[in-house]
């Protein structure tokens, strides 16, 4: 009979939270409570508290999307090709997650929260795969100012968290898991006009 992993109670718990309630107002205490675990201090238990739980939530989300994207990345010769690699594997993830899902609003908030970002940057081996992609988008780009290369770069992060968080949300409501896939061509031609449009010099 397989193990159960009774950890994951907890971090179905903590996504669905965070994302409905923000990452800062949620206390590791209502975690367990929401999880079901009557053991109060279970984040620490399982996670050694709220740095780990994070950690946990975001090494979660890339087991399950850096396979897609590498194949993806592994085909691409343009710089299209890469933007897709990026974005796609991203929306395929979250179609494929049961109804309704919380995950691209969590991120999105992480995305977002000070620190979240700052627990995210001390672990730069969570998504060794995106970074790979974003090294060969820039590689593409060389023929523009690395600094307003790496400038529209963020903006890209903040435009996929937030459209995935929204589109997410509607799903939510209409069922409609298809627009995942039309979100992914939005996104992509968006940000491809986004990474190549003119730079102004004053």
């Amino acid at each position: 009979m397989p193990r159960v992993d009774a950890s994951r109670p907890l971090l179905d718990a903590a996504e669905r939270l965070f994302a409905e309630q923000g990452i800062a107002q949620v206390s590791d205490r209502r975690i367990a409570e929401a999880a079901g675990n009557t053991n109060h201090s279970a984040v620490g238990y399982y996670f050694g508290g709220r740095a780990g739980l994070l950690r946990a939530l975001i090494e979660r989300h890339q087991q399950e999307l850096d396979p897609p994207r590498r194949a993806a990345f592994a085909e691409s010769d343009s710089l299209m090709g890469d933007i897709r690699a990026l974005v796609v594997p991203l929306t395929t993830v979250f179609a494929a997650l049961p109804a309704p899902s919380w995950r691209a609003r969590f991120l999105d908030q992480a995305y977002h929260d000070p620190a979240t970002q700052q627990v995210l940057g001390a672990a730069d081996d969570i998504s060794l795969m995106g970074v790979q992609v974003y090294e060969s988008i820039a590689a593409r780009l060389a023929h523009l100012d690395p600094e307003v290369v790496r400038a529209r770069a963020s903006l890209m992060g903040h435009i996929v968290a937030t459209v995935c968080a929204t589109v997410e949300a509607r799903v939510a409501e209409t069922g409609d898991v298809d627009e995942w896939a039309e979100t992914a061509d939005f996104l992509s031609d968006a940000l491809a006009g986004l990474l190549e449009a003119p730079i102004t010099r004053r």
